[in-house]
């Protein structure tokens, strides 16, 4: 038995700007055809923008952060939310300038998904909240 609450590994810095955890908690090697991660973002923490082909899942568990689809507005996300990511949708998820946020990330179909990471949010792109 495994934990989501334990904040994991150091995120990979090709992928994410600032602290970020990741704490694989199902592998689809361990026979389920999903890929679920909690993430743990610090203030200013995110991925960079990127797509997943089955779409994505993320379920907040605590703190304030922001998601954000090419071409639309950032949206502000919070403890409760359930976003419902489509398909092959160019994308970034992470925590807001003032509080951490954490969520259960799930891919589903995963062995018909390629996550392709794309390039970093930039800070103009980031702040274009305010």
């Amino acid at each position: 038995m495994t934990s989501f609450i334990d904040k994991g590994v150091a995120a990979p810095t090709a992928y994410f700007t600032g602290t970020v955890w990741v704490n694989i908690n199902v592998k689809p090697d361990e026979g389920y055809n999903i890929n679920m991660a909690t993430v743990t973002f610090e203030p200013k923490g995110r991925t960079n923008w990127h797509t997943h082909v089955s779409g994505q899942i993320l379920f907040v568990i605590e703190g304030t952060g922001y998601y954000q689809e090419k071409g639309k507005p950032i949206e502000v996300i919070q403890k409760g939310d359930v976003v419902k990511i489509p398909k092959s949708v160019e994308h970034w998820h992470g925590a807001s300038h003032e509080s951490l946020m954490r969520h259960i990330a799930l891919v589903p179909d995963y062995d018909k998904d390629k996550t392709e990471w794309l390039q970093p949010v930039s800070d103009d792109e980031y702040n274009s909240i305010f």
